[in-house]
């Protein structure tokens, strides 16, 4: 995974749709503007979810990554 510099890390391995996206729009929503959200899923649907989240919010998806049955997001709040 690339190194950013990462403002705030959520874990929602364990959960499945929609607890980690709405885990993740309360976590970013209380952040500042320009900082980065990464997240960690254990659910196949995340990848998807995520995409579409970054499109509709207009916050940037800096990364999407598979390791070893975990997804990790990178967000950063516009």
């Amino acid at each position: 995974m690339t190194a950013y510099a990462v403002d705030q890390q959520l874990d929602t391995s364990g959960l499945n749709c929609p607890m980690p996206i709405l885990k993740a729009k309360k976590a970013i929503t209380a952040m500042q503007s320009g900082e980065v959200l990464e997240v960690i899923a254990t659910d196949p649907g995340a990848v998807r979810d995520f995409a579409a989240f970054a499109r509709q919010t207009g916050h940037q998806l800096l990364e999407s990554k598979e390791n070893n049955k975990k997804f990790y997001f990178v967000l950063k709040k516009k």
